[in-house]
């Protein structure tokens, strides 16, 4: 079923990171044990052709994409800046942030507002991302290609900004109510990508408004199927809930804040099954026509598709690593602790008012601590989670020999020196 350079034919591995905010760290955690720790038992780093990241995940995504050529150390840099991260580096809000409120509600203004100042946040990502580093992994194939998918305001449909390698070529079919654009991905793509609705202000590029691609198309799987992947590994950001826990009868209603978080889940943390559903359906369909109509039912049927100008139909293999644990759980305890670094003390208070009094969970706040040490908790969350499914890990991405090592460029032969005789 795995496809190796021995048998000619070539695998291509697609990354998709998702969204949610402070939760991003989780998906470092994860990174960090499939780049780092599993790397060193295999003997390398797995190759990753396809990265694929909205919201917070485009960030992720980004900052990864730079640093492909050493994707060990690039994930432990990741890993350094998020631990090291106070609420003021990425958020700020005072006074004109209170008195904008009303604006922010009702609209009006010449310039896009939210509830909070995300100058710091465009700092840092404009800062700590080498987004000259994204072309040169391209160029030198260290990467496919990478995708930022954001959510046009106007019209509600979701812009998927592509960056490909010299041999790459953008996808000529979208899913419905989405675009496809080719770009050079930089800092405006990412913070446009991540840009929560009412949270933080819309983006603005070239003449049009931006905002969370996770409102639409939170788990990126469809720009990577059109890119050819052909196996797909996600990071979700929810832990999966089966069945439904009934309230007790004198629960007090819950507030706006806990509401939000809810509305919030529901944009951009669940689309994750639905879209591992519509695989695992696909990949059914498929097994079981070939039973039925011979091993050649799928040559014939993309022929059908090609001529009709449609993508082909094939078989995709999927991972997925989610939370074990409730991060809205996680939020809320280490809120009631109250050691949130630095920052005015407008801003710490309002993320004890999120924590929503005596609730067991904090989902809204979970997307706005961006704090280092609640990071290094997820971080640590989503290595274990990993480490934990080390086996399925090992089994999707196959041995180091089986990865295709892409031909050096020019530039490169010329760097490499000649052999010792």
């Amino acid at each position: 079923m795995r496809k190796t350079k021995r048998d000619g034919a070539r695998r291509k591995v697609a990354l998709i990171l998702s969204g949610g905010g402070a939760r991003g760290a989780y998906e470092v955690g994860v990174l960090s044990y499939v780049l780092d720790g599993f790397a060193r038992v295999r003997g390398a780093a797995p190759r990753i052709d396809i990265l694929c990241g909205t919201s917070v995940g485009a960030i992720n995504a980004c900052f990864l994409a730079a640093h492909l050529s050493d994707a060990t150390t690039g994930v432990r840099r990741l890993s350094n800046l998020w631990t090291e991260l106070c609420l003021p580096d990425v958020l700020g809000f005072g006074m004109r942030q209170a008195f904008s409120l009303p604006r922010v509600l009702l609209g009006g203004g010449k310039v896009a507002a939210g509830v909070f100042d995300v100058t710091p946040m465009a700092k840092l990502v404009e800062r700590e991302i080498p987004w000259r580093a994204i072309a040169r992994t391209l160029r030198h194939g260290h990467l496919g290609a990478l995708s930022v998918s954001a959510t046009e305001v106007a019209w509600g449909r979701t812009v998927t900004f592509m960056q490909t390698g010299p041999d790459g070529t953008l996808p000529t079919t979208a899913p419905p109510r989405t675009v496809i654009r080719g770009a050079h991905i930089g800092p405006l793509h990412a913070l446009a990508s991540a840009s929560i609705p009412i949270l933080f202000p819309p983006v603005r590029i070239g003449r049009e408004l931006f905002m969370d691609g996770g409102v639409r198309q939170n788990t990126p799987i469809a720009p990577a199927l059109r890119l050819g992947a052909t196996h797909v590994f996600a990071i979700g950001l929810s832990r999966e809930v089966h069945g439904v826990t009934t309230s007790p009868e004198d629960e007090k209603p819950p507030g706006a804040a806990f509401m939000l978080g809810k509305i919030l889940n529901a944009f951009l943390l669940d689309h994750i099954q639905t879209d591992l559903e519509v695989l695992t359906k696909v990949n059914h369909v498929i097994e079981d026509a070939e039973r039925t109509f011979g091993p050649d039912f799928l040559q014939k049927v993309n022929a059908h598709a090609e001529r009709r100008g449609s993508p082909p139909y094939s078989k995709i293999h999927s991972l997925v690593v989610r939370p074990s644990e409730d991060i809205g759980r996680l939020a809320a305890e280490y809120v009631r602790r109250g050691n949130i670094r630095g920052g005015h003390a407008f801003a710490r208070n309002l993320l004890t008012i999120l924590d929503v009094g005596e609730a067991t969970e904090a989902d809204l706040a979970s997307y706005l601590l961006f704090d280092g040490a609640f990071a290094r908790k997820l971080i640590d969350l989503g290595r274990a989670d990993a480490e934990a499914r080390r086996h399925d890990i090992a089994e999707f991405f196959g041995s180091a020999s089986e990865d295709v090592e892409p031909e050096p460029t020019e530039e490169e032969r010329w760097s490499i020196p000649p052999p010792v005789e």
